[in-house]
């Protein structure tokens, strides 16, 4: 009623029986949701023309001049693809956690891995974030096989996923604040900043650091002094 459509039309939008609704249809439906700028915008590319599939040669490798970059750097830092796979990481980064290991997905560490919720003690949040994310992410490239097998790996292992997947949240996390507890150096409060890789496909690179004159940056210091130097050129690889 609101959007000013019949109950039998919305019910055939939602069901997909009517792929091709008008952008006015569109605009209406979002403001009697009262989606968000970010969420209308979603709403309007899925209910647009079908994107093309992804091509198989994709550029997903990772810069080598940032692979270069990571161990000059004196925080945490990392680069994630769009399935949520640790690309590359510095020695800091995989000290700080086992998520943040090259090879790791930490999307399906973060539900399945029962340490989440005791090193995280803002997981809820932060599982939150993370569905709300991934959404954004895909967009409507409906089509993705390995999206098809994340989302249906981490709803078969997580009750948090399938709830939160459920909500149809929408919103791109820039970045934000971790809360972690480490087994050496204990609780750390660090903030996040994420930044595209720009000339790839969806390459996330994430930077971790503490407000400096914190207990947090004493105990990211630390960590930092106990990470053996012979670590660092093990930041990772080129994936084709």
């Amino acid at each position: 009623m609101l959007a000013g459509i019949s109950a039998e039309y919305y019910i055939r939008l939602e069901q997909g029986r009517d792929r091709h609704p008008s952008a006015q249809v569109l605009r209406a439906i979002a403001v009697a949701l009262q989606l968000d700028a970010e969420g209308t915008a979603y709403l309007m590319a899925l209910g647009g023309p079908r994107p093309p599939r992804r091509p198989a040669w994709r550029k997903d490798q990772v810069p080598v001049g940032l692979l270069m970059l990571l161990p000059t750097l004196n925080v945490p830092a990392a680069v994630v693809d769009r399935y949520g796979e640790v690309r590359a990481a510095n020695a800091l980064a995989r000290a700080l956690s086992p998520m943040m290991a090259p090879g790791a997905n930490w999307l399906k560490s973060l539900f399945t891995d029962p340490a989440a919720p005791v090193t995280q003690p803002n997981w809820e949040r932060s599982t939150a974030v993370a569905v709300a994310h991934l959404r954004a992410q895909i967009g409507p490239e409906t089509e993705d096989e390995r999206v098809h097998a994340l989302i249906g790996e981490l709803s078969l292992k997580s009750v948090r996923f399938r709830q939160l997947w459920a909500r149809h949240d929408v919103r791109t996390a820039h970045g934000g604040t971790l809360l972690l507890r480490h087994p050496r150096v204990g609780d750390m409060e660090l903030l996040v900043e994420k930044f595209a890789a720009l000339g790839t496909d969806g390459l996330e690179a994430l930077f971790l650091h503490a407000r400096p004159g914190t207990n947090s940056a004493v105990a990211l210091s630390k960590l930092a002094s106990l990470v053996a130097p012979d670590q660092e050129p093990n930041t990772g690889q080129l994936h084709g």
